[in-house]
């Protein structure tokens, strides 16, 4: 089973909700899903650690299972897309990992702008459309049709 890396915002309700959906979505497709917030380290979460240890664990988790993963999926929604997801996407790419992302957030359309080159070139596709549920359902279409 090939396994996935899914990167994004973490930082509010609706995120973690918008990203397990996400997470599931590729699951239901066969993919085995790494999905930080519920699979790895959250900074809020770690009691005892100092904040330099804290960032310690959970870089060095993240690096790990981007290693460890065959594909980096990153949610690009936001006013600009999550510098800590940047940085994974990054790595990923300099890895050789098979890139996707995932952009509903009509902000930056809408300006006549859209993403940073050096960022929209790591990506093998984008998935866009600014509602939400009809991407999902692209999406499944997507999957069905092929493997990432």
């Amino acid at each position: 089973m090939q396994k996935i890396y899914l990167a994004g915002p973490l930082f509010c309700k609706s995120e973690k909700e918008y990203n397990l959906a996400l997470a599931h979505l590729l699951e239901d497709a066969g993919y085995s899903v790494f999905l930080p917030q519920r699979d790895g380290y959250e900074a809020a979460k770690l009691q005892g650690e100092s904040e330099t240890e804290k960032a310690k664990m959970i870089f060095n988790k993240d690096i790990s299972e981007i290693i460890n993963s065959d594909i980096f999926f990153m949610v690009l929604d936001g006013r600009v897309p999550d510098e800590g997801a940047c940085v994974e996407l990054g790595f990923a790419y300099a890895n050789k990992k098979r890139c996707y992302g995932i952009k509903s957030d009509v902000r930056s359309l809408e300006l006549g702008m859209d993403l940073n080159p050096l960022i929209a070139g790591c990506f093998k596709k984008i998935f866009y459309n600014a509602d939400g549920d009809a991407m999902f359902e692209e999406m499944k279409m997507f999957l069905a049709g092929q493997m990432l």
